[in-house]
């Protein structure tokens, strides 16, 4: 009996939960759809990358998360709840962020912001807020440059003041809208470190046009173009991005020349 109950109790733990739910999802704007028929099971710590080329509907897909877009049709769920609710529960870190190169904002008051969907109006910062700030700026590694102005940062440490920020909100899910735009290869490493080591307690759903960036750290990988090509697993078939991208695609990696995908025929797949 007590092996019984060490194997069931196995069983349980690796028993996951799916955080979010997208079935049958359309959406766009003025009419005209840009996601059609969107299927997608967001489990528990997973780490899904999904690429495509501009215009594919990446950040359409995220602003429908967001609530900033509703469907034309299908049904999105949000830690079980829908998306009103269930936002609340997401970090967002977008592709980039609009400031006042004069505007002397330090990183500790950037990361700030990210509490203030937890005060009521006009209500002060607590204590627990600068405690969840400092431990944001912690997780980046940020935090002994909590009083530099932001606008004298690498690009690569403002990115980790965004994903601190969305940090703040305490999220169970990120959502990372290119977070490898504009950084050096420098930082582009201590992204893919960040990111590994948030995904040991966040779920983490991450667009890019970028296959390399995308290929780096992720668990899963996924396409979309319109519509979703995701079958839970890593590699990405040929098949699946001929279909995305219409033409045969090569991977060059850091400048050094290797092909990942093997090469396409070029009447191999049509739909």
């Amino acid at each position: 009996m007590k092996i019984n109950n060490t194997i069931q109790a196995r069983e349980n733990t690796e028993i996951k939960t799916e955080v979010i739910s997208i079935q049958h999802l359309w959406a766009g704007y003025d009419h005209e759809p840009v996601l059609e028929d969107i299927n997608l099971s967001v489990q528990e710590l997973d780490f899904i990358g999904l690429i495509g080329p501009n215009g594919s509907g990446k950040t359409t897909l995220f602003k429908v998360l967001l609530g900033l877009l509703p469907p034309m049709q299908g049904e999105v769920r949000i830690m079980g709840m829908n998306v009103k609710k269930g936002r609340r529960y997401l970090g967002y870190v977008p592709q980039s962020v609009e400031f006042d190169s004069a505007f002397p904002i330090s990183v500790w008051d950037v990361v700030l912001l990210g509490r203030l969907g937890k005060r009521r109006l006009l209500q002060r910062y607590t204590a627990q807020d600068r405690e969840c700030v400092a431990k944001a700026l912690r997780s980046v590694e940020m935090l002994d440059k909590r009083n530099r102005s932001l606008r004298e940062l690498s690009g690569g440490q403002r990115k980790r003041v965004y994903i601190a920020r969305a940090l703040a909100t305490e999220p169970k899910i990120l959502l990372l809208d290119e977070p490898l735009a504009g950084i050096d290869p420098h930082g582009e490493t201590h992204i893919y470190d960040l990111l590994q080591q948030l995904n040991e307690y966040i779920t983490i759903l991450m667009i890019s046009h970028d296959i390399g960036a995308i290929a780096s750290c992720v668990k899963t990988v996924g396409c979309l173009n319109r519509r979703l090509y995701y079958h839970g697993e890593r590699q990405i078939t040929p098949e699946m991005l001929q279909v995305v991208y219409q033409c045969p695609i090569d991977l060059i990696a850091h400048g050094v020349p290797h092909r990942v995908f093997p090469q396409h025929l070029s009447e191999e797949i049509k739909r």
